[in-house]
């Protein structure tokens, strides 16, 4: 098991694997087992089914308990967008799993270590591993660091669009204006950041930051729910 990886995960995540061959089995593609049967190595596959439920459960959870108002179409649409292939390999990507998975000669040189499809299960075989080794409670912290930031950074508005909902939260009272200013924004062209302050009647009811002003209006927009909420 590659050392610098373990060091990665105790630095990043504070992750002490009890059982390195488990760590060491999600990192194992199919390619890489089957040409070296004499090390009789077990690949990841059975480990990415168990990380797949893993993920499922806490992501839903963690929908359900962020968004109370939201309708059971809606939160599905939502998740289904955050444990796609295309938003599990982003985040294996982050983490620089697709350094450190084993692969086949033949796997390497078609350019395994990049698709998203692979890194999609080596990311859930991952939380597999982890679930075995230590507890969903660890899982849970690590997906806190890793996917959950991205639903209040607006990676997902595409799917939930705070605006509306906002809208619709607030006007089952009665018409109101709903106004949305943009505070400061600053950095250089090609890296903005923009804030955003959102408004009910000249009231303020939410604050939101984002690399986009549609971003920060979205944040803004769930801060506001939430502040309902409360």
């Amino acid at each position: 098991m590659d050392k610098q990886l373990i060091i990665e995960l105790k630095e990043h995540f504070n992750i002490e694997f009890q059982n390195v061959s488990l760590l060491e089995q999600a990192f194992t593609h199919s390619s890489y087992a089957n040409e070296h049967r004499t090390l009789q190595l077990e690949d990841n596959e059975r480990l990415e089914f168990l990380g797949d439920a893993v993920l499922e459960l806490l992501v839903s959870r963690f929908l359900y308990c962020k968004f109370p108002n939201v309708p059971e179409g809606r939160l599905t649409k939502l998740r289904a967008a955050m444990v796609c292939e295309d938003s599990l390999s982003k985040f294996a990507k982050e983490c620089h799993f697709d350094e450190y998975i084993l692969l086949g000669k033949g796997e390497e040189i078609s350019g395994g270590r990049a698709r998203a499809s692979l890194l999609c299960d080596l990311f859930e075989s991952f939380l597999g591993a982890v679930y075995l080794d230590q507890n969903l409670q660890v899982v849970e912290t690590f997906l806190k660091q890793v996917v959950y930031p991205k639903v209040d950074a607006g990676a997902f508005s595409h799917e939930m669009d705070h605006k509306t909902q906002l809208q619709e939260v607030l006007q089952r009272s009665g018409d109101c204006l709903i106004d949305y200013r943009l505070v400061k924004e600053e950095g250089p062209a090609h890296d903005r950041s923009f804030w955003i302050n959102v408004y009910c009647d000249d009231r303020l009811i939410g604050k939101g930051h984002g690399k986009s002003k549609k971003l920060a209006e979205q944040q803004a927009a769930s801060n506001a729910l939430l502040q309902i909420k409360k």
